[in-house]
């Protein structure tokens, strides 16, 4: 027998986390950017529980309800620091439990929620997920910039799209496909550059072996 309990929270994380193992192996690298644009419009939603707290946020409120949503839903989360616009967030649980080992690139998931949600109250956010707990770590670290600082690298959030009021945020497929297809374009060009400078290398390696062969057959 297992050494915990099987309730509904063990299973859907493991069962999200199988899933979010398999879609990776399908589609690759893409798959973290599904999981950012999942985790964007799911900030939004989870945005709506929250109406006690009036517009415009301070970034108290805005640590509790980053605190409070991730507790809910079975990780352990503190803070670490509040220093102005940089904030600093401890887990030694994710909510995914053990198995996000098994899928760790559904970190990206914290790292949206967090972002996204800092983007459309603040104007901005940059995600830095310092340690983490699917890659070995024995607890999580993540830092959170309300404004732009070049300190640490991380990953930004801004200019983000906010659903009409009373709409649904997970009914903007268009627009998260759209940026999707983006992503991969990006990609795209990436390889696209990368065989070019792959191929001038070939060449550059025949030219020199070509010069050396003329040199010997000289001597």
């Amino acid at each position: 027998m297992k050494d915990f309990e099987l309730n509904k929270h063990v299973f859907l994380a493991k069962l999200i986390t199988q899933y979010a193992r398999v879609h990776q192996k399908a589609v690759g690298p893409v798959a973290e950017e599904y999981i950012r644009q999942i985790g964007i419009r799911t900030g939004e939603w989870i945005e709506g529980y929250y109406n006690e707290y009036s517009s415009p946020w301070t970034v108290e409120q805005y640590v509790d309800i980053l605190i409070d949503l991730k507790n809910k839903i079975g990780g352990e989360f503190d803070i670490i620091s509040i220093d102005g616009d940089r904030i600093v967030l401890k887990a030694i649980q994710c909510p995914f439990g053990d198995d996000i080992s098994d899928a760790p690139h559904l970190c990206m998931m914290t790292s949206s929620v967090f972002g996204g949600i800092a983007a459309r109250h603040f104007g901005y956010g940059k995600v830095s997920l310092r340690k983490r707990i699917a890659l070995g770590d024995r607890n999580c670290e993540i830092a959170i910039y309300l404004s732009p600082d070049d300190s640490e690298e991380g990953i930004e959030y801004k200019d983000l799209a906010v659903s009409p009021a009373n709409a649904d945020p997970f009914n903007w497929e268009e627009e998260t496909i759209t940026m999707l297809n983006e992503e991969l374009k990006r990609t795209d060009e990436m390889m696209i550059k990368l065989l070019d400078e792959l191929e001038d290398l070939r060449r550059k390696v025949n030219k020199d072996g070509q010069a050396h062969k003329m040199e010997n057959s000289e001597c």
